[in-house]
């Protein structure tokens, strides 16, 4: 079965990326089969379907280096675990945030940031849907075969919109040589054919409705969606790939950056502990060497 990951993405004050599987107007969709390759959407089903499913870094508390449990925002914007942050406070004399290092003059009161929370929560639950899936479903080829094999099924040549079946090559020639099958409607395999048809009018889905976001066919053209803007699904979906493959760019450059920071702050840590190490046996030196003078 394909799986349409609708992305809509947001970013709080300090840039840290968050998404959501809610469907406004004008969202990014990444059309993608179970194999991760890209797919033509023909059908309302995959139009408006939605799942979030990004990278766990994008999730990540920077101190434990795991996908959040309960977030909260501390005073300078940025984001950690709430025993996470308790603990880091609890085993350093000053009270600073392990990002930016602002200090703050007491410890500031923790509060779940609940948005953040819902969209840890929701990743972990794609996350799990999709592993559930591919247990499920062992065919991750992506090949359409044929209806009408029985045994061991051939690849499918063509999918009739008509018959709403895929056919083989042997199968097909009917199609070639009968009269009344010659008129169907053929299309290069696809499955899930019944999602391709629309359900109210049993037409082909051959348009997309950028104002109610819904996939139509040329009769809900003209009945429900006249003074509607819409474009043929081809051209919607040339856009929305064009979109999306420069959100992916940019979703990489964020990672990389974030990574980049995580790094940064391990760095300062382990000079710092060097530096403590050093100033201790230092004054351990001078301690040891007024003993011996005394």
């Amino acid at each position: 079965m394909n799986i349409v990951h609708f992305v809509q993405v947001w970013r709080d004050p300090l840039g840290f990326l968050l998404f959501s599987g809610s469907s406004p107007s004008g969202g990014i969709f990444q059309l993608l089969n179970k194999k991760g390759q890209r797919y033509y959407p023909q059908t309302h089903a995959d139009m408006a379907s939605s799942s979030s499913v990004l990278s766990e870094e994008q999730f990540l508390c920077s101190i434990c280096l795991d996908v959040f449990t309960e977030p909260v925002s501390i005073q300078c914007g940025h984001n950690f675990c709430k025993a996470c942050i308790r603990t880091y406070w609890d085993g350093n004399d000053l009270c600073l945030c392990p990002m930016c290092k602002k200090t703050f003059d007491k410890k500031p009161d923790l509060f779940i940031n609940t948005f953040i929370s819902e969209m840890a929560d929701h990743f972990r639950k794609s996350v799990r849907k999709s592993n559930s899936n591919e247990e499920l479903h062992p065919n991750l080829s992506g090949e359409v075969f044929c209806d009408i094999c029985t045994g061991t099924k051939l690849k499918a040549l063509k999918s009739c919109l008509v018959c709403l079946t895929s056919y083989c090559e042997t199968h097909l020639e009917p199609h070639h040589i009968a009269p009344a099958l010659k008129k169907h409607k053929l299309i290069d395999p696809v499955e899930n054919l019944e999602d391709r048809m629309c359900k109210k009018h049993d037409r082909l889905l051959e348009l997309f409705c950028r104002t109610d976001q819904t996939c139509l066919c040329l009769l809900c053209l003209n009945i429900d969606h006249m003074s509607h803007e819409t474009v043929p699904l081809e051209e919607e979906f040339v856009e929305k790939m064009s979109r999306l493959e420069k959100m992916e760019g940019e979703v990489q450059q964020m990672i990389h950056k974030r990574l980049q920071k995580v790094q940064e702050i391990k760095h300062s840590v382990e000079l710092s502990r060097k530096d403590a190490e050093r100033q201790i046996s230092d004054s351990v030196e001078v301690f040891t060497a007024l003993v011996r003078l005394h």
